[in-house]
């Protein structure tokens, strides 16, 4: 599955056109490289997205197309978690 769509389903972001955004100026990683919309995420991959003041690090535990509101956290477990600044943002 796309991580744009993954984002969605998995209601880390609400909408994949949020999620679109984000992996085109390089706010999304995979195992450590900045990826595409595009890019196919499987289970066990670490998902780190920077958005706003924060940074999410996820592990992809489950990939599905679709998927409840209650079930949609079971399909990762958040790693890290964290509020950064503009400064931060501003040197990566």
């Amino acid at each position: 599955m796309r991580i744009d769509k993954y984002l969605k389903v998995s209601r880390i972001l609400k909408r994949r056109t949020i999620s679109k955004e984000l992996a085109e100026n390089e706010r999304i990683e995979i195992n450590g490289r900045i990826v595409k919309p595009s890019h196919e995420v499987k289970a066990g991959d670490i998902v780190r997205i920077t958005f706003g003041n924060r940074r999410l690090e996820v592990r992809v535990l489950s990939v599905a197309e679709v998927k409840k509101k209650q079930e949609a956290q079971e399909m990762y477990e958040i790693i890290n978690e964290e509020r950064i600044s503009l400064d931060d943002q501003k040197q990566e």
